[in-house]
C-alpha cells in the first residue's frame, strides 16, 4: 500500500495544533461564564389578519435586520439574543435589537440562574443596549481594544443561535471598518468588524472574543445563514456608547452642520488645475453648510477641506462622521482645514442632533440644502459659487446632481454626480425652489426633458419617472 508515511502522534505540527486546540477551548471556559443568555417577551402585536412584515422579507434579508425570530400571532412573542456581564453589579451589555419593544426580559447564566431584567438605556442608532439585573459579585468579561484587533486573527463567538444556548464557533477578524452607508441609514455612521466565525438569529448581542480572553466585538448580524459573513460592533464604540446610557439612559450624537464628499471623488469629475486644486492629497469636502448651524458660526466655508478633527486625520465619510457624531454636544472641536493652498485651524461647537419629532416638522432640504426627485432616482442640490468654480460652470446656472439611484432611469440615462441640471421641460431651474415647483408641474409618467451640463458639455435628456 502506496502513499505518505503516518504522521507521529508525537509529532511537532499535531503539538503545535493541540496547543491551538486548548487554546480555543481555554478561551470558551473562560468566557462563558460572563456570557448570558436572554429570554424576551416582545409586546403584543396584532397582525392576526395580515401576514408579520417581517416574514415579507426575502429570506436572505431576514437575518441581517433582526436577529431575533418573530411570529405572525397575536399573542406575545417569545425570542431569544445574547449579552455580556460588564460589572460585578449586574449591567449587561446586548443589542438593541434584542430588547426593543419587549415587555419582560429574563437572564440566564450558565450555570442556570435566572434573572429579571429591566433596560438601563439604548441606542437604535448603533444597536447598542445596556439591561440591570440585581445582582452582586458578578464576573465581568475583559473588554479588549477593537482599534488594535488584526485582520487575521482568530476570534470566538459565544451565544445562543438559535435556542441552542452556549454555542462556541470560532474563525477569523475578516475585515475591520465595514460600512453599510447609504444601505442601511441606521449604521450609516459607524464600521463593523467582519468575520467568518458562525453567527446566527440568536447570537445577537453576544461577545467576539480573541484567544486573550477579551471581547472586541458585539455580534449583532449576518449577511445571510450560513455565508461565513457575520458583522460585529467593535467593542470601542460599544465601550463609548455603553458609558453614556449607563450614565444619562440615552446617546445623544452631535453634529456641526455640514454636508461632506471625499476629496478624491468630488476632484474627480473635472481636471482641478494645480493652482487652484487644495493643497492636500485627502481628506472631505464641505459641500453644503446648515444656515445658523455650528460650522457657519464658526466660520467654515463651502469648498472647505476637513484633514482632521482634534489632531486624528479624517480620509473617509464614516472617520469624518464618527469624530463628530460621538462627541458630546456642546464639546468645542478643533478642525484642521485646507482652503485653497491656506491651512488652518477653527474650533467649532458641536450641537446635539435632533429629535425626530424636531426632524419631521422641519422639511430637510431646507435645512440641508438638498432635494430629491425620487421619481426619477436622483437628488439635487444648490450650486455655490465654490462647487460653481469646481464644475466649471456659472454660479447660478442649475442645480447640482449629488446622488444617482443605482436602478432608476437617471442611471440608465448616464447621469452622474457632478452634473448640473440647468433646465425642466425648458423651464429654468437655477435653486431648489424652482426644481421643486418644475418637478410639481411635470407629469412623471409622460416623463421629463432636462437639460444637463456634464462634463463641460451641454445634453438634453429625457427621463422616465417610477410611481412606485
Amino acid at each position: 500500500m502506496s502513499g505518505a508515511p503516518l504522521m507521529a502522534l508525537d509529532s511537532p505540527a499535531l503539538s503545535l495544533a493541540r496547543q491551538l486546540n486548548e487554546a480555543f477551548i481555554e478561551v470558551a471556559d473562560h468566557v462563558s461564564p460572563a456570557v448570558v443568555v436572554l429570554e424576551v417577551t416582545e409586546k403584543t402585536r396584532d397582525t392576526s389578519d395580515e401576514d408579520s412584515w417581517w416574514d415579507l422579507l426575502p429570506p436572505e434579508d431576514r437575518p441581517r435586520h433582526r436577529n431575533h425570530r418573530r411570529s405572525p400571532r397575536s399573542h406575545p412573542v417569545m425570542g431569544e439574543g445574547s449579552g455580556v456581564i460588564i460589572s460585578a453589579d449586574g449591567y449587561i451589555l446586548t443589542n438593541e435589537h434584542v430588547v426593543d419593544n419587549t415587555e419582560k426580559i429574563e437572564v440566564r447564566f450558565k450555570d442556570g440562574r435566572t434573572y429579571d431584567a429591566e433596560i438601563t438605556g439604548a441606542d437604535p442608532e448603533s444597536d447598542i443596549a445596556v439591561i440591570k439585573i440585581k445582582a452582586t459579585g458578578l464576573t465581568p468579561a475583559k473588554l479588549g481594544d477593537s482599534d488594535g484587533t488584526r485582520v487575521g486573527e482568530f476570534v470566538v463567538a459565544i451565544g445562543a443561535p438559535f435556542a441552542l444556548t452556549y454555542s462556541v464557533t470560532f474563525g477569523h477578524v475578516s475585515a475591520k471598518g465595514r460600512a453599510f452607508d447609504g444601505q442601511n441609514l441606521t449604521y450609516s455612521d459607524q464600521g463593523f468588524i467582519q468575520t467568518d466565525a458562525s453567527i446566527n438569529p440568536g447570537n445577537s448581542g453576544g461577545p467576539l472574543v480573541n484567544l486573550y480572553g477579551e471581547v472586541i466585538a458585539i455580534n449583532t448580524m449576518i449577511e445571510g445563514e450560513n455565508t461565513g459573513i457575520g458583522f460585529a460592533i467593535p467593542i470601542n464604540l460599544a465601550k463609548r456608547i455603553k458609558d453614556r446610557l449607563i450614565a444619562e439612559g440615552k446617546f445623544t450624537r452631535s453634529r456641526i452642520g455640514i454636508e461632506i464628499r471625499e476629496l478624491k471623488e468630488y476632484l474627480a469629475f473635472k481636471n482641478i488645475d494645480k493652482h487652484s486644486a487644495p493643497d492636500t492629497a485627502s481628506g472631505m469636502v464641505v459641500t453644503d453648510i446648515l444656515p445658523n448651524g455650528p460650522a457657519s458660526k464658526a466660520g467654515l466655508h463651502t469648498g472647505d477641506v476637513i484633514v482632521s478633527v482634534e489632531g486624528k486625520p479624517v480620509e473617509t465619510r464614516l472617520q469624518l462622521k464618527g469624530a463628530i457624531a460621538l462627541e458630546k454636544p456642546g464639546k468645542v472641536l478643533t478642525l484642521n482645514i485646507v482652503r485653497a493652498r491656506e491651512h488652518l485651524a477653527i474650533k467649532v461647537q458641536t450641537e446635539a442632533w435632533p429629535t425626530e419629532d424636531a426632524l419631521a416638522e422641519v422639511s430637510r432640504p431646507l435645512d440641508l440644502g438638498e432635494m430629491e426627485a425620487p421619481a426619477f432616482g436622483l437628488t439635487v442640490q444648490s450650486l455655490t459659487k465654490e462647487l460653481a468654480d469646481y464644475y466649471g460652470v456659472e454660479p447660478g446656472v442649475g442645480v447640482l446632481v449629488t446622488e444617482v439611484k443605482r436602478d432608476s432611469s437617471a442611471n440608465s440615462e448616464g447621469i452622474q454626480p457632478g452634473d448640473v441640471i440647468t433646465k425642466i421641460n425648458r423651464q429654468a431651474v437655477t435653486n431648489l425652489r424652482q426644481f421643486r415647483q418644475a418637478l410639481k408641474d411635470a407629469d412623471a409618467k409622460k416623463g421629463i426633458m432636462l437639460d444637463v451640463i456634464s462634463n463641460g458639455s451641454s445634453r438634453l435628456i429625457i427621463l422616465q419617472g417610477s410611481t412606485r
